[in-house]
């Protein structure tokens, strides 16, 4: 998904995409009807995005695959519909299910003096630490938060970082406040210019565990596909 589109900018691309692939889509009753459409997690400007997720209702079903297609037909350069599945009645909206959500961050090396080796141990050691303590600013107020616990793996392989963090509306940590916290860590100044490193979201998760522990599930692999 292109990067530097925002999220309203996005929601009415698709909006556009739905009645020209000709997708059965309700509305809402009332003076101003809409789609019936909920977006999993906004993706921020500067990311891109290539595990995205959104969900419609439709009046009418149509086979998974002949969905899918007549959405690429219409798709612009930089958007690509990977799959259509569909839910029961009784599945919660994409945007209630978000959970956590894996993120590659690269490294623009002429900006970024650090070889490989030392970013792979700088990064085991960050992730090491029993706290990661840092500050948070929401609309109210600004919170001290333990990034650690929120954080469920980092690693590091030839340069790029890949890490899973806890997303959704209680939780949600982005992955520049951890490369910020990472940057502290070893002393180098951090900025959130698009000059040292390009972050991307991989996949979107719902949590699909119990008291026991936590079930990492793509929110694909909450639908079903139907064929025709």
């Amino acid at each position: 998904m292109m990067r530097f589109i925002g999220h309203l900018d996005v929601m009415r691309y698709f909006q556009k995409a739905m009645r020209r692939a000709k997708i059965d889509i309700a509305y809402s009753e009332g003076f101003s009807p809409h789609q019936k459409m909920s977006f999993a997690a906004p993706l921020g400007i500067g990311l891109e995005g290539t595990g995205e997720y959104f969900d419609i209702e439709v009046n009418s079903f149509m086979p998974s695959s002949a969905m899918t297609a007549a959405l690429n037909e219409v798709m612009v350069d930089g958007f690509k519909v990977i799959s259509c599945k569909y839910l029961p009645e009784s599945a919660p909206n994409a945007m209630s299910s978000v959970f956590a959500a894996d993120y590659t961050v690269t490294i623009h090396n002429e900006n970024v003096d650090i070889t490989a080796e030392k970013l792979t141990a700088k990064i085991n050691e960050f992730y090491a630490q029993t706290e990661i303590i840092t500050e948070k600013e929401t609309k109210k107020r600004t919170r001290t938060l333990d990034l650690k616990p929120l954080i469920y793996s980092l690693c590091c392989e030839n340069k790029v970082i890949k890490m899973c963090l806890s997303t959704g509306s209680t939780d949600n940590i982005k992955p520049e406040l951890v490369m910020a916290k990472f940057c502290e860590f070893i002393g180098m100044e951090y900025t959130e210019e698009p000059i040292l490193f390009d972050y991307a979201r991989n996949e979107i998760y719902t949590n699909a565990g119990d008291d026991n522990g936590v079930k990492l599930v793509t929110l694909e692999n909450m639908g079903e596909d139907i064929e025709g």
